[in-house]
Formats: structure tokens, C-alpha cells, sequence
């Protein structure tokens, strides 16, 4: 991977336009202190998706002085290149030393190899868009530590909203875009970001109409057994999540190998879901104290219009390129529009050989991995814990975004 991938134009091809009014600020990028400085352990990935996005993404491995080294040349890059009207979005977690080092940062960040929240998608597009019209010198960094999905899921929502939103002439940009997330993202990326990108699109364009009905969560159908003990079988639970809460935690199922085709999870009451849920099947692992993750899903209420809703392993993040679940397997939700019990479900009962421990005490079970991701970070820098007084919040560079911008034939949901 090196460090900057650019045209003679310092411009990733396939965006070639180039408009007068930017020239002064694309001359060549003074990048040999970066490439210096750079170690194995820290490939830093700067791209010039269009001549006005800019991605700069880090690897979750990287160490964390030779990351913060290269944080430090990037920030002199950018302010040497375009002065004070660079805007850097940051999609991971919050750190001192980011809004310490720009002038201007929005916090947009959400965990790593998951997907936003649906309106945290419209928010980023349209502060995006702000910005950008604001001024013909302005541009957007995109900034990320981890898997670069993180930034995939930006670019591609971005693509569909300037294709409504923007002029013609911007056609290239869309075409480079397009290009970046098809070439560098589709590989790496996760089947629930790609979900929501189609969600993004479908509502953008009126496809996907919205559902405000309630629903109500029943069962949860696991077709075909995934093998995470040694003789076969697994010992499942599941923890479901509504706007990054947890709202239901289930008890351990324990499945032997071959004794089992498929595995029922019930929920009685039905579990009332509105908005982005999370749901995440874990493995208890026999007579260890850890857990690993037999499948992700994310999902949005308002996308849901059948009641009976099917991911096969290639919907499923983590499963669908874990071989230790099956090619055909596949994850059934049901759902009902109240909390009663739906009749003629008797069937889904499992068989004898399935036991279930309802103990969900057990500090392992209970262990939620998501409780201080938006909390600050304090990495060392001097005065690490102070925010930067010129960083601004979302709101005073969106300036009320939502009110701005009319949905076809609907609005976003509320997440309450």
C-alpha cells in the first residue's frame, strides 16, 4: 500500500476534472516527510477520491506513536495544501489529539466493521454537501482508523446523494466515486454496510418506501448448525441492540454436533424493534471463560415490510467468510405486529437434545463491547484532554442540516 495514490494532477484517476477555481490549491503534494516517517506497522492510505474528498485511513494495527507521528504530518499536509479550507470528518473514535491537530473536526465516528445509524448517514451527506458549496476551495477529509468500510459506506451514501442533490457537471466526481468504493471498499466491506447503503439509495430515490408500523420480535430461526466446538455444534446467545442499546440479552443454547438442523430462539413477549438494530449471535465457548461471534446483522425497522425477513450467510457480517458456518445457513426473523404470541408457531420448537441456561448473569454474557466507544481518549499528547476551542460541532457547520433538505414522499424516522 503507498502512502498517496495520485495522477500527475495529484487527483486519483478517474476524476479528471479540474476547475480553475481550485487550480491554485492542487499544486504537487510535498509527501517524502510522510513516506519517511511511515513504518510497517502503521500504512498510512491517503486518496484523493475526488479532487475535493479526501480519505486518509489508517490500519487498526497501527502503532500508536508511529500513528500519532503520522497524524502530525498529515495535519501539515493538508494545512500547507488547502489553508483553512479543509473540514476533516472523523469516523472512529473520538481522540484529543485529532481535534488538537485540525481546525475544524466533525465527530461522526461508530464502531469499527459495523454500519451508522441511518440518519447519521443523512446527517455526514449533507454536512458533506454544506461544505462543499460553501466555498469552490473547501474540501472534506475523511478520516478513519480501522477497516476502511467505515469510509466506504460515506463515499457510496455521498455518490447517491449528490446524484439528486447536485448539478451535472459533477458527473465525474460520481464516476470517481463510484470507482473508489467498487475497487477499494466491495472487497473489505461488511454485508450489513452495504445494506444500509442500499437503504440510503432506495429511500434517496423513493424505491424503498417506509414502514412506521411497530414490530415485534418473536423468533429467531438459525437454519443449519454452525460447528464451534471441537465435536461439532455450538452454544449460541444473542444480544440485540435498538440505536446501540442493548434491549434484549437471550440464555445460552447448547446444540450439540449433528443433532440439530436448526435452532429456534424465542422471544415472549415480541421484543417492540423501531429504528437501527443491532443483533449479534455469540458463541460461549465449553469450559473457557470468552465468547466469539458467530454473526452480526444490522437492520432498520423502517426497510421491513414482511414479516417473515431471511439473511443468508452472504447477509450475514463475520459469517459470510467464516467456514466454520455453513454455505447454506442462513438466519430467519420473525416478526408480528404485537407483543402477543403469534398462534400456529409450534413447530419451531426445538428438540430434546437443545438445552438452554436462562443464567445470563455471567459477566461474559453480560459484557457489552460498545460502552465507551464515543468516550475521549487521552493519547499522550500534551494537554490530550482538552477539545480544541476552533474544533466545531456538527451543529454549527450543519446548521439545523435536517430542516434543509425535503425526502421524497417521506421523512427519516424517529429513533425513539
Amino acid at each position: 500500500m503507498v502512502p498517496f495514490q495520485q495522477r500527475k494532477d495529484y487527483v486519483l484517476e478517474g476524476s479528471t476534472r479540474v476547475t480553475p477555481s481550485v487550480q491554485p490549491h492542487l499544486q504537487p503534494i510535498r509527501n517524502m516527510s510522510v513516506s519517511r516517517t511511515m513504518e510497517d506497522s502503521c500504512e498510512l492510505d491517503l486518496v484523493y477520491v475526488t479532487e475535493r474528498i479526501i480519505a486518509v485511513s489508517f490500519p487498526s494495527t497501527a502503532n500508536e506513536e508511529n500513528f500519532r507521528s503520522n497524524l502530525r504530518e498529515v495535519a501539515q499536509m493538508l494545512k500547507s495544501k488547502h489553508g483553512g479550507n479543509y473540514l476533516l470528518f472523523n469516523l472512529s473514535e473520538r481522540r484529543p489529539d485529532i481535534t488538537k491537530l485540525h481546525a475544524k473536526v466533525l465527530e461522526f465516528g461508530w464502531p469499527d466493521l459495523h454500519t451508522p445509524a441511518l440518519e447519521k448517514i443523512c446527517s455526514i451527506c449533507k454536512a458533506m454537501d454544506t461544505w462543499l458549496n460553501a466555498d469552490p476551495h473547501n474540501v472534506v477529509v475523511l478520516h478513519n482508523k480501522g477497516n476502511r468500510g467505515r469510509i466506504g459506506v460515506v463515499i457510496a451514501a455521498y455518490m447517491h446523494y449528490s446524484n439528486i442533490s447536485a448539478s451535472a457537471d459533477q458527473a465525474l466526481d460520481r464516476f470517481a466515486m463510484k470507482r473508489f468504493y467498487e475497487d477499494k471498499i466491495v472487497p473489505i466491506g461488511q454485508p450489513s454496510q452495504r445494506r444500509y447503503v442500499h437503504y440510503f439509495s432506495g429511500l434517496l430515490s423513493g424505491s424503498i418506501k417506509m414502514n412506521n408500523k411497530p414490530l415485534f420480535l418473536h423468533h429467531v430461526i438459525m437454519h443449519g448448525i454452525p460447528n464451534f466446538e471441537s465435536k461439532g455444534g455450538c452454544r449460541p446467545f444473542l444480544r440485540i441492540y435498538q440505536a446501540m442499546q442493548p434491549v434484549y440479552t437471550s440464555g445460552i443454547y447448547n446444540i450439540p454436533g449433528d443433532s440439530q438442523t436448526s435452532v429456534c430462539i424465542t422471544i415472549e413477549p415480541g421484543l417492540l424493534l423501531k429504528g437501527d438494530i443491532l443483533l449479534k449471535c455469540y458463541h460461549k465457548k465449553f469450559r473457557s471463560p470468552a465468547r466469539d461471534v458467530i454473526f452480526r446483522v444490522q437492520f432498520h425497522t423502517c426497510a421491513i415490510h414482511d414479516l417473515g425477513v431471511v439473511f443468508g450467510k452472504e447477509d450475514l457480517d463475520d459469517a459470510f467468510k467464516d467456514d466454520r458456518f455453513p454455505e447454506y445457513g442462513k438466519v430467519e426473523f420473525v416478526f408480528s405486529y404485537g407483543p402477543e404470541k403469534i398462534q400456529g408457531m409450534e413447530h419451531l420448537e426445538n428438540g430434546p437434545s437443545v438445552s438452554v441456561d436462562y443464567n445470563t448473569s455471567d459477566p461474559l454474557i453480560r459484557w457489552d463491547s460498545y460502552d465507551n466507544f464515543s468516550g475521549h481518549r487521552d493519547d499522550g499528547m500534551e494537554d490530550g484532554n482538552k477539545q480544541n476551542p476552533n474544533s466545531q460541532s456538527i451543529g454549527s457547520i450543519s446548521g439545523g442540516l435536517e430542516d434543509q433538505y425535503t425526502w421524497p414522499d417521506t421523512h427519516w424516522p424517529s429513533q425513539s
